[in-house]
């Protein structure tokens, strides 16, 4: 990786007084580094106080946690986090924050600036290294991306607290039946039991963004499909379904090839299907957000041992 070395005219001392909140504090740093925010990463600094209060209190950070922070920015929640957990890695693709931030953070030994794409980063690495919690102000223009890995991942965070787009966090927390409901509600809800915490104006970030925001807390479900295979089965099978939402589970599923990413094909035949309904009580004319998480988890569970 290159990276580009910048030197602010500054003083240390100047940069570490200053105060992430404070937006008059937040325009200095970025004239002296020269940064802009870019809307192509999604960047929108988060300014208020009270709402880094609540992401924190969401948190319930505790001195044995271990967090993972994706999209560090200026550092505004990450010197918190890193105060109140014993362990915090932080990621940031913008190079130009870089010798900011290793600057602003070498008072933290306990925190570890990744800087690199979170959607390169290895994420199943950083938990099975010991990481439990994921908190963080998830960048506007990949944060569903983001949170699809994970929520798929193969040993999950116990907790995720994230602010993200309000049409997002509706996505989230959707019922069967609603227009938000697909395949990001399918696939968090399967392991993520979700509550919104707080909407956020736009007003508390610099540059002001065109939407509201919203403060989600994520609580791990016991697994319900503890094997790898039903797992990624059931990735595939809602996948697919909603590729064609605007027609009947029946239309979509009898005769169908379901391949998984893990290269395992299945071939679910028309009379496997309508027996799988009758016994699962569904309607053949069932459109796929008209069932719940739980009724498709039942469905891949049978379909996939067909």
């Amino acid at each position: 990786m290159v990276e580009t070395t910048v030197y602010s005219p500054q003083p240390a001392a100047w940069f570490n007084a200053m105060k992430l909140t404070r937006i008059s504090d937040v325009h200095a740093i970025l004239e002296e580094w020269d940064i802009r925010p870019q809307k192509s990463l999604g960047q929108n600094f988060l300014i208020d106080a009270n709402i880094l209060g609540i992401i924190l209190d969401t948190a319930g950070l505790t001195t044995g946690d271990e967090v993972l922070e994706i999209g560090t920015g200026l550092g505004v929640l990450t010197e918190p986090l890193a105060r109140a957990a014993r362990r915090v890695v932080t990621v940031e693709k913008d190079s130009r924050l870089w010798p900011l931030l290793k600057e602003r953070l070498k008072a933290f030994p306990n925190v570890e600036l990744i800087c690199h794409d979170m959607m390169k980063v290895d994420h199943e690495a950083l938990f099975r290294s010991g990481i439990n919690k994921v908190v963080a102000n998830l960048p506007y223009s990949v944060g569903s991306a983001i949170l699809v890995n994970l929520v798929q991942a193969e040993t999950p965070p116990a907790q995720l607290t994230v602010t993200l787009q309000q049409e997002v966090a509706a996505r989230l927390i959707a019922k069967p039946g609603h227009k938000d409901f697909g395949l990001l509600t399918l696939w968090t809800q399967l392991r993520y039991d979700g509550a919104i915490r707080k909407t956020v104006s736009p007003s508390c970030f610099y540059p002001t963004p065109g939407v509201s925001s919203t403060i989600i807390n994520l609580i791990r479900k016991e697994l319900p499909m503890d094997d790898h295979q039903d797992r990624h089965f059931f990735y595939a099978l809602t996948k697919f379904a909603f590729a064609r939402r605007r027609k009947q589970l029946k239309t979509i599923l009898c005769d169908a090839k379901i391949v998984a990413h893990t290269g395992i094909e299945t071939h679910v035949t028309t009379e496997k299907v309508l027996a799988t309904f009758q016994k699962l009580g569904i309607d053949p004319r069932t459109r796929p957000e008209d069932l719940s998480v739980e009724m498709w988890r039942h469905l891949a569970q049978d379909l996939g041992h067909a």
